[in-house]
């Protein structure tokens, strides 16, 4: 009995975070609507869930939009934040001193995740990218050229994802 009471306590906990990071995107993205969701599998792990919010679930590059992303196991915020300058080189970004500010800067906002943990992102063209931890604000980088390249990690034809990318965009 106390293990079912356990697995329900911990199934809230974990439904209130996603409940939390679902009401902070709604808040930030007019209208939001779930645009469509995907599982990144790496080797034989699934790493997260990513689902993609924009409004009237209509993604536009040029409007404001969200990505949520639930983990489904333990990761360092640092690899989180190398991994993402990673990923923006690999769509032909070869400016080093940015990158090597915005990994400082990534550094310095994600936490280390475990399952359960979403981390949301809001994009808003021309002028933010506003990172969340379930309804926490947790950063911001200013610049449209950040957040291109940030959200092209998942969004962009050259993404190392591209069935992720589909499912997110509702194409599959």
């Amino acid at each position: 009995m106390r293990l079912k009471t356990f697995v329900m306590a911990l199934a809230l906990l974990v439904s209130c975070g996603i409940a939390q990071a679902a009401d902070t995107v709604v808040k930030a993205v007019p209208n939001a609507a779930v645009v469509g969701r995907g599982v990144l599998t790496y080797a034989f792990w699934d790493v997260y869930q990513a689902t993609l919010y924009a409004p009237e679930g209509k993604w536009q590059p040029s409007q404001p939009f969200a990505l949520s992303l639930e983990y489904f196991r333990e990761i360092k915020g640092k690899a989180i934040a190398d991994r993402s300058i990673q990923e923006m080189r690999k769509q032909g970004f070869k400016d080093e001193v940015k990158l090597a500010a915005w990994n400082a800067q990534l550094k310095a906002i994600f936490p280390n995740v475990k399952d359960g943990t979403v981390l949301s992102a809001v994009y808003v063209p021309g002028q933010y990218t506003a990172f969340y931890n379930g309804a926490d604000k947790i950063g911001t980088i200013k610049g449209d050229e950040f957040g291109r390249l940030f959200f092209g990690i998942w969004l962009d034809e050259r993404t190392s994802a591209p069935d992720l990318r589909r499912a997110l965009l509702g194409q599959s």
